[in-house]
């Protein structure tokens, strides 16, 4: 324990586990403010196919900070959400770090140093014409480390590791050390079954669709590029190819909840690695666990 150290609680789990329901609860009972840890949520008009919910009754940060068309980095995400916590501290009120980006909540739980490696437009350029099949490929060969902890589907980020690797010639993994902690942190996950699970993405990949993800993505799409990272998400890119007449509607939305379920496995293999999370099963866990992290 850092006592000396300003308090910050964590919630995360799988998508659809109920972190933002659970945190919002939390905050109402210990004073708290919510700071999201969602690399989808980061981004303006990406509402429906993202599951924002802007009506919540406690203040939220880190939503809606981006443009479509801007790359926010781990170390631009760290530095902003770094600000929001020390914000919310300064009014006395309690920080909760919410989401299940487990790359953005290592940023600030383990105050994870970046790789130094100047970026390379020639290299980044040729590695950005292969495939992403081919990158996973290369990626696996020349820095397994890495390969196992990385969004493997996450063609910017396997560009980035890549890059480094190239560079420097260490692990892209290897090179992220825990730096100093900024807080006295309290990580608590949500487990959930398996099939339950399934039956929440389902459902609520089923509320995207009757909410107008599909006109959702028509509007993003004339204004902005298919081939933005934002726009590489789960829900936009299979909505895209049912909009450009490739899959049909029923397709678009099996494969929605086929590649949610996918991530919500990565996403739970990345926090096993993790053992200073307490896992909990139900609110009044959770209660328990922050009323005795207080003390």
């Amino acid at each position: 324990m850092r006592k000396n150290l300003l308090p910050l609680i964590v919630i995360l789990g799988p998508t659809a586990s109920g972190k933002t329901s659970l945190a919002v609860k939390l905050c109402q009972k210990f004073n708290g403010e919510i700071v999201s840890a969602d690399s989808r949520q980061i981004y303006k008009e990406m509402n429906i196919g993202t599951n924002k919910e802007h009506d919540l009754l406690i203040k939220q940060h880190m939503i809606d900070i981006a443009e479509p068309y801007e790359i926010i980095s781990m170390a631009k995400y760290k530095t902003k959400a770094l600000k929001c916590i020390k914000q919310i501290q300064s009014k006395n009120k309690l920080p909760f770090l919410v989401g299940g980006t487990g790359l953005y909540i290592s940023a600030i739980v383990n105050n994870l140093q970046i790789p130094k490696a100047k970026p390379n437009p020639v290299l980044r350029k040729r590695l950005n014409e292969k495939s992403l099949e081919d990158l996973q490929k290369i990626i696996k060969t020349l820095d397994p480390e890495t390969a196992e902890v990385i969004e493997i589907k996450n063609k910017r980020r396997l560009i980035r590791a890549l890059e480094v690797k190239l560079s420097t010639g260490k692990s892209f993994q290897a090179q992220q050390k825990k730096g100093k902690a900024f807080f006295n942190t309290l990580q608590i996950g949500i487990k959930i079954e398996k099939q339950k699970l399934y039956k929440r993405i389902d459902k609520r990949v089923n509320n995207m669709i009757d909410q107008g993800l599909a006109h959702e993505v028509e509007l993003l799409l004339k204004k902005y590029s298919p081939n933005l990272p934002s726009m590489s998400g789960i829900g936009y890119k299979e909505i895209r190819e049912y909009l450009n007449r490739k899959i049909t509607l029923a397709q678009a939305i099996n494969l929605i909840k086929t590649h949610t379920r996918q991530y919500a496995r990565r996403q739970i293999q990345w926090f096993k690695r993790d053992h200073g999370i307490k896992w909990i099963k139900n609110y009044n866990q959770a209660e328990k666990l922050v009323k005795n992290f207080l003390k």
